[in-house]
Order: C-alpha cells, then sequence, then structure tokens
C-alpha cells in the first residue's frame, strides 16, 4: 500500500469542493484540499448546497464523495472491511469466482496483476483477497484519495490487513503509465474500461454517474489495450459489458461470459509456467 501523489494541477478542475460535516474535522479537511488543489468551502450540509454538484468530505468516518442538492443520492466512497467486499471475501465463491477465473487463478497459480482500471478496488481487493499482488492504477486524484483512505482503514482491521497489504496504489493515468517505459509489467494486465451508455433512458448507477463526471468517458481503451498487450507476461483480461464488442474490434482468445457481463482474454504466454514460482 502507498500514499498517491495525487495533484489536480495538470486536469481539468472536476466540479467538486472539499466540505466538512463538523467543525472538528476542519484541520484535516483543510489539508485535504490543499493536497488535491480543490476549493475549500468550510462546514456546510450537501443538501442545501448548490455552488458545487458534488463534495468531498469525511462521512461516518469515510472519505466520501456527496452528490449536493435536496434528494440527491447518498455518499460514494470505496470500502474493504464492509458491505459487499466483505461479503464476497467469506462467501463469494473463491477461485471460482468469474474475475478469478478470467485472470487465471489455480492451485499453485497466483499472477501479479496490474489493475490498470482500478475504480473503487473492487476486483483488486477480490484477487487480493484470493492470493494475488496488484497494483492499482487510478488516473482520477479524487477516486485515488478515496482509494488511498480505504486502504488506511482496512489496514487497522485483523481480518483485511493481511489482503491490502498485498494492494499498492499508484495514481497514475495508465495509458501514459504504461507508455513510459518496455519492460514487462506484470504477469496479467486487467481492464475495466467504463462502457459509453447511449440509452438515455438506462438507469446508471450512480457510482458510474459519479465516475463519468469526475473523468469523462474512456476515450482511450483502444490504446490502452495496445499498451497493456506489449507489457503483460502472460494475458491482458477486458472487463466487458456482455453485449458490447470486443475493444478495438480485437477477437480474444477466450471469452469468459456472465448474466450481465463477460471477460475478453487475450493470452500471451500459458500460465502453467507460473506454476511453483510463487
Amino acid at each position: 500500500m502507498s500514499m498517491p501523489d495525487v495533484s489536480t494541477e495538470s486536469q481539468t478542475a472536476p466540479a467538486i469542493a472539499v466540505f466538512c460535516p463538523e467543525p472538528e474535522s476542519e484541520s484535516s479537511a483543510r489539508a485535504l484540499a490543499s493536497r488535491l488543489n480543490l476549493p475549500w468551502l468550510g462546514v456546510v450540509d450537501p443538501r442545501h448546497h448548490t455552488q458545487y454538484p458534488l463534495l468531498l468530505g469525511v462521512v461516518q468516518g469515510r472519505l466520501s464523495v456527496v452528490p449536493t442538492g435536496k434528494g440527491a443520492p447518498g455518499p460514494v466512497f470505496a470500502d474493504f472491511v464492509e458491505g459487499a467486499l466483505a461479503y464476497r471475501r467469506l462467501h463469494g465463491g473463491g477461485r471460482g469466482q468469474p474475475v478469478a477465473r478470467a485472470v487465471g487463478l489455480k492451485p499453485g497459480i497466483y499472477p501479479k496483476v496490474l489493475d490498470a482500471t482500478a475504480g473503487l478496488g473492487r476486483d483488486a481487493f477480490v484477487l487480493a483477497a484470493l492470493g494475488c499482488e496488484v497494483v492499482m492504477l487510478e488516473r482520477s486524484p479524487i477516486i485515488a484519495a478515496l482509494l488511498d483512505d480505504a486502504l488506511a482503514r482496512a489496514a487497522l482491521e485483523s481480518e483485511v490487513a493481511p489482503i491490502v497489504a498485498r494492494m499498492t496504489l499508484i495514481q497514475a493515468d495508465a495509458r501514459q503509465w504504461l507508455a513510459q517505459g518496455s519492460d514487462l509489467v506484470a504477469d496479467v494486465v486487467y481492464l475495466d474500461p467504463m462502457f459509453p451508455h447511449r440509452d438515455k433512458s438506462s438507469l446508471v448507477k450512480k457510482e458510474m454517474r459519479l465516475f463519468r463526471e469526475l473523468v469523462g468517458e474512456d476515450q482511450d481503451s483502444s490504446e490502452l489495450l495496445e499498451l497493456a498487450l506489449q507489457r503483460a507476461r502472460y494475458r491482458v483480461v477486458v472487463k466487458r459489458p456482455r453485449l458490447a464488442p470486443h475493444l478495438d474490434s480485437r477477437t480474444p482468445t477466450l471469452v469468459h461470459e456472465g448474466k450481465s457481463g463477460r471477460f475478453d482474454i487475450y493470452t500471451l504466454k500459458s500460465l502453467e509456467l507460473l506454476k511453483g514460482s510463487n
């Protein structure tokens, strides 16, 4: 686990500001605003705020992005201790989970994974819980801050601390990061690019709406796939909606399909070569 070097100076500033829900947390909230180069609002009530559509602050002990206005959806945060990930850790099906099968987890095979589009880190956590070392890249400084907060909180919990110890966070644009060198960076490179939903009547989850507000659409996914294929040792895995076209119209070696999504697998070498090396 590492503290990301977060800065918004080189990016278009998102419509978000830092707040604190109560005066007691003002000092740490001010420091966060300074570190992220974001506007500082002080103590405000998101339900009655209209200047910014999103606010960033600590809500119930978790760094969260909070949509503003009356009737807005609740906070969005990363969490590796409670909720859905706790259930998956205890009852998720182990190596039989689709993401684990796609990455190639088997007895004696624990690939080192680069999650190049980390988001809120759920797939990375599942893989780390199953024994993989995972490096997470996240291009949004805001989302990287949520991840870093979740990792720090999880590191204090005895049941999950060994899991997040296998997770390393780097705040960086994956395309730029992968383009910087030519060495192989991981056994498996994992991509979960945002898919452009053109049906305006579709109900898009609040987290996906938030991601689009913060980072926009993934317009560079095809280039990212090409770079991933150059830097992975054994395979590249792309998570896609079930009916979506293959990324860059490139036919995968294997496809694992589920009810609502699928994993396109581009094989470079057999993962069986990893047996005994972990």
